[in-house]
């Protein structure tokens, strides 16, 4: 009988920006407050990258480092580095091949993955599957976006969710029925008009026209985007545990995208798990599109159990959403080999 190969998460690293930004400094830069912001998204602060010519390489460099050194992984042995990011550095070299050189790792090889804030669950997927096929054994998932360079200061409706920060995981193959087991993974472009980023790309270049009309930053209808990210986050959760005949109680945690504490409430709601089975720090880090599932994984990776049922669930522009199905490979702490 042969037992199937799968990837394991064996190690998360992170790394976030020193300057904070709170909810009383916000409220001198744009008509909110502090109550405003808490009652609607659920955010006290934010983590923001300052430095001229600092971009997502900068941030995911140092996830990456702080991953292998917590691991005790020689850089050279690393195969792979996928970066799930919207914001990369420039559109090439990718982001990860900055990463990879940064950190060390002179043998991978690198892309990025862009699917807005489904892009880590996106990435992860896609890495397993490379462990999966058999020539790959460490590969280097890094979510990291610097949101700050694309967000309007002077548009409350999105200036007060995102924040910048990088977590990277290890991925190694196993064969002890742990790791990433199952995923549900969706896009459909017909949500593009109520949530995108119009210029900058082939389609719009940057002029000063472009630069005049606001197109290089985050444009978000509320409502549309709410609706959508409550209904899709909650169905691929619950259809992902039905397929894998896990209830409630099999569950240690969801671990969901940090976009909306009221998104995030509804979604356990709908899979019958109570608060203290959903990983939760928007409050502290806001909106880092990619690299809020990580960071769930970093804060709370003290917590975890060798063999805990986690669902990873994400919802991003335009839209992308899915969920996986991890089940968890170490204890926290733990790095022994």
């Amino acid at each position: 009988m042969t037992t199937k190969t799968t990837a394991a998460i064996t190690g998360v690293g992170a790394y976030l920006p020193d300057y904070i930004l709170d909810n009383i400094e916000l409220s001198h830069m744009v008509d909110t407050s502090d109550e405003w912001i808490m009652s609607r998204i659920g955010i006290k602060t934010r983590h923001i990258l300052k430095g001229e010519g600092l971009g997502t390489s900068y941030m995911g460099e140092r996830a990456v480092n702080d991953l292998l050194e917590k691991t005790g992984t020689d850089p050279m042995d690393i195969d792979v580095v996928i970066c799930a990011t919207v914001t990369p550095d420039m559109f090439f070299p990718s982001t990860a091949n900055l990463i990879a050189h940064k950190s060390g790792m002179k043998k991978a090889f690198g892309f990025d993955l862009s699917a807005a804030c489904s892009g880590f669950i996106f990435a992860l997927n896609t890495a397993s599957k490379l462990i999966e096929a058999g020539p790959y054994k460490k590969i280097v998932v890094v979510g990291a976006d610097k949101m700050s360079s694309i967000i309007d200061y002077t548009d409350r409706s999105t200036c007060p969710i995102f924040g910048d920060g990088a977590a990277a995981v290890l991925l190694e193959p196993t064969t002890d029925g742990t790791g990433v087991l199952d995923a549900i993974l969706h896009s459909d472009a017909s949500g593009a008009q109520h949530l995108h980023m119009k210029a900058g790309g082939s389609a719009y270049p940057p002029t000063h026209d472009t630069v005049d009309k606001g197109w290089h930053y985050v444009y978000q209808e509320g409502q549309p985007v709410f609706k959508a990210a409550v209904s899709n986050m909650a169905d691929t959760s619950v259809e992902i545990m039905e397929r894998n005949h896990l209830t409630a109680d099999d569950i240690r945690y969801l671990v969901p995208h940090q976009a909306n504490l009221r998104i995030i409430d509804a979604t356990a709601h709908r899979m019958g798990l109570p608060a203290e089975k959903c990983m939760i720090n928007i409050d502290k880090f806001g909106n880092t599109t990619a690299a809020t599932i990580p960071l769930c994984l970093w804060d709370y990776e003290s917590r975890l159990r060798k063999g805990d049922n986690l669902i990873l669930s994400a919802f991003g522009g335009g839209y992308t959403w899915g969920a996986l199905y991890v089940k968890w490979a170490y204890n926290g702490g733990d790095f022994s080999k």
